[in-house]
């Protein structure tokens, strides 16, 4: 229910700003970056929310700095390691494959780790922050950037479709 807030605010700025910017480009435009909106507010539901309801008690708990073992919960043994795992990289499966058609011909590889890895550090860097039941870790950083990767290979495997659709929404 906190995260209700958040999510009625992310409807607004789609709304007023995001969707008004992007329909005069052209429905395809529109298409894609709702999708990647969509998508990036779920992200958000999954790993910061509830957000608004916790920023005036950002201060009230101590940060718990970011493991910097790689895969240190698979080595020991600890939790449901392989679930965790496997979930960062479904998660940001969508990121690789969305972000270049939003950006066209200006992505490559390196740009797509390097936009993931900003995205998953902005994550984690952020989830301490907003309240203390979350934590972060350098496992769900590479893995999120693993899925980058291969929401990008994807991309590069489903591109004739894509750009199909692209364009038949574009003529629509």
């Amino acid at each position: 229910m906190k995260e209700l807030l958040d999510f009625i605010i992310l409807a607004i700025l789609y709304i007023f700003i995001f969707y008004k910017k992007w329909k005069v480009k052209g429905k395809d435009v529109l298409f894609i970056n709702t999708i990647m909106y969509i998508y990036l507010s779920f992200v958000l539901y999954f790993t910061l929310m509830p957000i608004i309801t916790y920023l005036p008690f950002i201060f009230n708990h101590s940060y718990v700095p970011m493991n910097l073992v790689p895969f240190i919960d698979v080595l020991d043994g600890k939790g449901d390691f392989i679930r965790q795992v496997v979930l960062n990289i479904i998660m940001t499966i969508p990121f690789g494959f969305i972000l270049p058609l939003i950006k066209n011909k200006k992505t490559n590889l390196i740009k797509i780790i390097l936009y993931t890895f900003l995205l998953s550090l902005g994550i984690e860097l952020l989830q301490p922050l907003i309240n203390d039941f979350r934590s972060s870790d350098i496992t769900d950083l590479i893995t999120n950037v693993l899925g980058g990767i291969i929401g990008y290979i994807l991309y590069i495997i489903f591109k004739p479709l894509t750009t199909k659709i692209l364009n038949y929404i574009k003529e629509e």
